[in-house]
């Protein structure tokens, strides 16, 4: 039986750990080597091992998203590696949270650099390489916070807002290249960040869930394993929501 991803090279970034682990991961169940970006080279190491058990190629690459000499380097360098890259998501992301009139203008320029900008940067790097094949799919990882706000979060929901505006801007660009872009808006997902949520803050936002459950890492990739395979061939500039029913 084939997989899903046989033989494809996928790029994954914020992959160290949480979500963009889980993604890795899953790409390699699914038959696709994998370069495995993360800022901490220690944590791209141990992911990038896990996921060569699978059968798979896999290589770490340390990476700040922010700064565009290490993305084109590390670009180039996964190109080498691995000869072509069929997928690219842009998972990378951190929080500063605080009230907007108390949020420090580093706090917003951090966010917004390493959301926002770090996607541009590596979609930008690696999207000749897509192009000169005519193929390649593209998956932004973005928030429900993009679409609905959040108090507390004024840059990160703005970082994600423009994901989703990056996302649909460069689907229409490319698609006639045979590329398609297509972004997952997380709910609220048990990683790192929640993991700074009370007990009874947890309890709060699951009672808005529909499915009244906090989500898993495994529930965001399976959405971006959708949308990186050929199961999704007519679908580009889209944003699937996977929150468990908080927003209907």
């Amino acid at each position: 039986m084939n997989k899903l991803l046989d033989k494809k090279v996928a790029v994954v970034t914020g992959a160290g750990r949480g979500i963009g682990a889980a993604i890795a991961q899953l790409f390699a169940a699914e038959g696709a080597n994998v370069a495995v970006c993360s800022l901490s080279l220690a944590n791209a190491q141990k992911v990038a091992t896990e996921v060569a058990q699978l059968g798979v190629k896999a290589l770490p690459y340390a990476v700040n998203t922010a700064d565009g000499e290490q993305v084109n380097n590390v670009s180039r360098q996964i190109l080498a590696d691995f000869g072509s890259v069929d997928i690219l998501v842009n998972n990378a992301g951190i929080t500063r949270d605080g009230l907007l009139v108390r949020m420090s203008e580093a706090d917003w320029d951090l966010v917004l650099d390493v959301n926002l900008k770090g996607t541009f940067l590596f979609t930008k790097a690696l999207l000749p390489a897509m192009i000169k094949q005519r193929a390649g799919t593209i998956v932004n990882i973005t928030s429900i916070v993009g679409v609905a706000g959040n108090a507390g979060q004024a840059n990160y929901a703005a970082s994600k807002a423009g994901l989703i505006g990056l996302t649909k801007t460069t689907a229409k660009e490319y698609a006639k290249r045979g590329i398609r872009v297509n972004a997952v808006a997380p709910g609220f997902i048990e990683t790192d960040m929640t993991d700074k949520l009370t007990p009874e803050q947890k309890q709060l936002q699951t009672d808005y869930i529909g499915l009244a459950r906090l989500g898993q890492p495994a529930d965001v990739a399976k959405t971006v394993l959708y949308l990186a395979s050929d199961l999704s061939s007519y679908v580009t500039g889209q944003v699937i929501g996977v929150d468990g029913g908080l927003r209907i």
